[in-house]
């Protein structure tokens, strides 16, 4: 994809989060020696949802793994620090919903503070939009996930490139690997995120930004292979950090016309640009074809058959606009099939099962 095609030519950079309640203001805090005002300094929101929220179920999806260094739980339910990358630099965002007051605190250190303090309604799902979803009676397992998950809404980062290059180094392996070689690449050649994230011991301690589009295209490629990362999933990385402008003002797109633009990367097929459109631009249609467990296991909790992904369009038909919220739904719920057959083995021939040797 080149950096014009599908988008429109005014387009620049990435979205904020709607329903801003108020300007980030900075919190009375003393800068640390050595450290600049942004990086030792937070910012402050608080934001009123107005509805149910649970921030766990919501934030789930951009968390790689336990011990993903951009994304962690804090000690307090519901409770998450955030490493990204903004238009305006690096921001290390500190959630922390406080359900007595129905209020989420939120605090940001760095650079792009200000701009991740803006979106955090949007990151919250604030603009997901139900209406109009309604589980079929015969859905019975739907029916009762979306009873018991009515604090889940379809979250929207803004953050395109860590979406695919996520999704990339995720393709046809399993999350053990995936989630291995995603961390190693984080802790070479990511950024140390600002803020609390440098004091020893903390709960940001040595947190991590994902790598700019500069870093990813020079990540050697010894070190992709070190990682457990193939040429085929490194290549669509690096062609993705080629074509960084181009992919995040698809959020500027129509949400019809973002799959499209996001399949014309080489190596971008229908389940990356799908898990990049969960992610990144907050599209609760974005199914997961073409994923070897999801069409299974869907299908099996709605009609108690296992079916293909053709099968499985036609059973999420009148969800259309909802399907991946079928999806979600139904994977909170723990609604999997039998599984009989043998786990999927891990390789044993890549420098990552070695130890790195």
């Amino acid at each position: 994809m080149t950096e014009h095609d599908h988008l429109p030519p005014g387009a620049r950079g990435l979205l904020g989060g709607r329903g801003a309640v108020a300007p980030a203001r900075r919190a009375p805090s003393g800068s640390l020696p050595g450290r600049s005002t942004a990086a030792a300094t937070p910012r402050e929101r608080t934001w009123r949802p107005g509805r149910a929220l649970d921030v766990t179920a919501v934030l789930s999806p951009l968390r790689r793994g336990a011990g993903d260094p951009a994304v962690r739980r804090g000690a307090a339910a519901g409770e998450h620090w955030w490493a990204t990358r903004t238009p305006a630099g690096t921001a290390l965002l500190h959630l922390l919903p406080v359900p007595a007051e129905g209020v989420v605190r939120a605090r940001a250190w760095g650079d792009g503070a200000a701009h991740v303090l803006d979106g955090v309604p949007a990151l919250l799902g604030d603009g997901d939009d139900d209406a109009g979803f309604a589980p079929l009676p015969q859905h019975a397992r739907l029916v009762e996930a979306h009873r018991r998950h009515r604090g889940w809404r379809v979250p929207r980062t803004g953050a395109v490139l860590e979406a695919t290059a996520g999704a990339a180094i995720e393709q046809v392996v399993t999350g053990v690997e995936a989630h291995r070689g995603w961390r190693r690449l984080l802790e070479r050649f990511g950024d140390p995120a600002p803020g609390p994230a440098a004091a020893p011991g903390g709960p940001a301690a040595g947190m991590r930004v994902p790598p700019s589009a500069a870093a990813w295209r020079a990540v050697p490629s010894w070190e992709w292979l070190r990682a457990g990362v193939e040429q085929r999933r490194s290549r669509v990385v690096q062609t993705a950090a080629r074509s960084a402008e181009g992919l995040e003002r698809t959020l500027l797109l129509p949400p019809e016309r973002v799959e499209a633009a996001l399949r014309s990367l080489p190596g971008v097929g229908v389940w990356t640009a799908a898990e990049v459109r969960q992610r990144a631009h907050g599209d609760a249609d974005a199914f997961s074809f073409a994923d070897y467990h999801v069409a299974k296991d869907v299908t099996w909790a709605l009609t108690g058959e296992v079916l293909d992904d053709d099968a499985c369009a036609e059973v999420i038909e009148p969800y259309r606009g909802h399907r991946y919220r079928v999806q979600r739904l139904l994977e909170m719920s723990g609604a999997r099939r039998p599984r009989r057959g043998p786990r999927m083995t891990l390789p044993t021939h890549t420098p990552a099962s070695a130890g790195g040797r």
